[in-house]
């Protein structure tokens, strides 16, 4: 019983520590995205609009209830459709949805709208060149599912929504492995297999006076982030 998850964790550990695009270093200028977790959920946060991309061309504003408030970056994560919609708290998880989870799901991404983010250890900022911003956001942009087949879900708050996304969920490609194959995708160092957020984290600088930060709080607690 305890040998399997010692050996997923060791696997995660090995995997992760594995660089992709080992070369790769931050630029001077480009444009600044962040890598957030909330100590089991990673996801990309970008800035509304750049002349790259305006991300409420992809994702309507409108689809979220506090559409109003001043957003100046968007939250993009993936994960297993019934697990994000069934659990908006860890109290709401069932036996049943976490089997789901674990054995294979379809995938449902998760846009959350944020207000001026501050960095903090849990929400690194990133500087990536223009042409690696395009290639992320093509690969983000990727991951939605066909409009005539696609629908979009209420999220936990007034500043989120869920969309129905390509991919299936399992042990093997998790919401934390999604983050990094976009990001090496797109040419930015990260680890070969994380399924866990540490093996994501530990390929993003921390703040050096970070321990003077905040944590930063999981979207749905924080819809002015």
């Amino acid at each position: 019983m305890i040998g399997g998850p010692l050996v997923f964790l060791l696997s995660a550990w090995i995997g992760s520590s594995i660089p992709r695009n080992s070369d790769w270093q931050e630029t001077a200028d480009g444009v600044e995205i962040f890598v957030g977790t909330n100590g089991i959920h990673t996801e990309i946060v970008m800035p509304i609009a750049t002349d790259v991309i305006d991300w409420r061309g992809r994702f309507p504003i409108g689809d979220i209830t506090a559409a109003q408030r001043p957003y100046t970056h968007v939250a993009v994560s993936w994960g297993e459709k019934e697990f994000f919609l069934q659990t908006p708290t860890w109290g709401d998880l069932s036996p049943g949805v976490a089997l789901n989870a674990v054995t294979g799901g379809s995938g449902v991404l998760h846009i959350a709208w944020y207000v001026r983010p501050a960095p903090s250890d849990d929400f690194r900022p990133l500087r990536i060149t223009r042409d690696q911003y395009a290639s992320l956001a093509a690969q983000i942009t990727a991951q939605l599912a066909p409009e005539d087949t696609g629908q979009s879900y209420p999220g936990y708050s007034r500043n989120d929504v869920f969309y129905d996304a390509v991919g299936t969920y399992h042990l093997g490609n998790t919401c934390n492995q999604w983050t990094s194959d976009r990001l090496a995708a797109a040419g930015i160092k990260t680890g070969l297999w994380t399924p866990l957020p540490g093996g994501v984290m530990k390929w993003v600088n921390a703040l050096p006076h970070a321990a003077a930060l905040p944590r930063a709080p999981h979207a749905p607690d924080a819809p002015d982030r």
